[in-house]
């Protein structure tokens, strides 16, 4: 029997409802990837089936064929949705040159439309320079502003369906996009990342004749927002959830501070070939190493450990943060396994110009972790109340 499909209220709902970060796998990375898709679906079914096949992975290979496994198990049992996430987390581990990466890809994003009833009018790709941008856009008949959202590192603006909602629930109009080096831009238009973040948005804005709007980027694209916002005029509120004041400490943050000091010595040298060396010994060591750097090298579109570490470089966000006069929100977690905490008040006191509001979240709220997995219903309610906060004394002025 073919249950009724639930609303994108309802889903919503559910993903913010949840409020738990469990210790599911020893390895730290992958015990937040399991802890994410518990948290975007809501379900008691999806931490039993988290509980079941996390001592079964040891390996990526493991953990492709289990999640494979769950993915298709969830379509037997008419789980639409679980079966998508567990297609996205067996494909987030499958590296770039495999063929099989693009199938399972666009049956992800295939199966999440469906599952939120995405219409095609809610569609688009904008052109950019040799490719395009996909985005999303989901009206209201009388906004209080435009949200325009992305993520960052490695995210698919698919997954941030839930976000989007919660905020079109709220009375917003959403704009959700990938740039260069993010989801189909990078797979489907060859798009590698760009820095100068604010070229995409600009191109966004553009494309659907946005003022004034308010600019949100997730994980990485914390770092990108302060970064579009310091250029683009047309930002007028700027939420950053997390922060990346400095990309570069955060990839390196897994190795002792011996390492990285040789690390950190071979780029000054410019010793390409003993870093190559070097850290192509350590990425097997290091699960979390090995696949920011394998999927950093696809995402900025380098070939080599030593220039993606070059390029990566680049993403630090402290010299332009005096240029933004918009109002700002940070947000981090306590115990953010990415991300050090100390980012979070780098950023603050970069920030010279703007008036601004900080919130950290912490393992008692069980929003501690990297985007508040644990407790997303949390962390959004506080966005949407510093909205309106900020929206109202905007109105109140002469």
């Amino acid at each position: 029997m073919t249950t009724q499909p639930l609303s994108r209220q309802q889903l919503v709902q559910k993903a913010i409802a949840h409020v738990g970060y469990y210790d599911l796998h020893p390895d730290i990375s992958l015990n937040f990837q399991f802890n994410r898709w518990v948290q975007w679906l809501g379900e008691a079914s999806v931490l039993e089936d988290m509980q079941t096949v996390a001592p079964k992975i040891k390996t990526y290979a493991d953990l492709r064929r289990e999640f494979l496994a769950l993915s298709e198990q969830a379509l037997d049992q008419d789980r639409p949705l679980p079966a998508a996430y567990y297609l996205r987390t067996a494909e987030f581990f499958v590296w770039a040159d495999d063929p099989q990466k693009r199938p399972m890809r666009h049956r992800f994003i295939q199966m999440m439309r469906q599952c939120y009833g995405i219409t095609g009018n809610e569609q688009y790709q904008i052109p950019y320079q040799t490719g395009f941008l996909p985005a999303y856009r989901f009206t209201v008949q009388q906004s209080k502003a435009t949200l325009v959202l992305f993520g960052g590192y490695d995210s698919y603006i698919e997954e941030f369906f839930p976000i989007a909602f919660f905020f079109v629930e709220a009375g917003y109009e959403v704009v959700i996009f990938e740039g260069p080096g993010q989801g189909g831009a990078l797979e489907d238009a060859g798009l590698a990342m760009v820095p100068n973040w604010e070229e995409p948005v600009k191109i966004v804005l553009d494309y659907f004749g946005l003022n004034d709007v308010i600019l949100m980027g997730i994980s990485l694209g914390g770092g990108l927002v302060i970064r579009a916002a310091a250029f683009e005029p047309r930002v007028r509120y700027v939420i950053a959830d997390d922060i990346f004041c400095d990309s570069f400490e955060v990839l390196l943050r897994s190795l002792s501070a011996t390492l990285k000091a040789q690390v950190e010595q071979y780029l000054t040298e410019q010793a390409a070939d003993p870093l190559n060396t070097l850290l192509n010994k350590l990425m097997p060591q290091s699960p979390i190493l090995d696949w920011g750097i394998r999927q950093g090298m696809h995402i900025m579109g380098t070939t080599t450990p030593y220039e993606f570490l070059q390029a990566i470089q680049a993403y630090n966000t402290i010299e332009i943060s005096n240029r933004i006069r918009a109002d700002v929100l940070l947000l981090a977690g306590s115990e953010d396994h990415y991300v050090p905490l100390h980012q979070l008040y780098r950023q603050a006191e970069a920030l010279t110009n703007v008036r601004l509001t900080t919130r950290v979240f912490t393992r008692a709220e069980q929003a501690q972790n990297h985007v508040h997995v644990g407790n997303l219903g949390l962390s959004l309610r506080f966005i949407a109340n510093w909205l309106e906060r900020m929206i109202q004394e905007q109105s109140l002025l002469p």
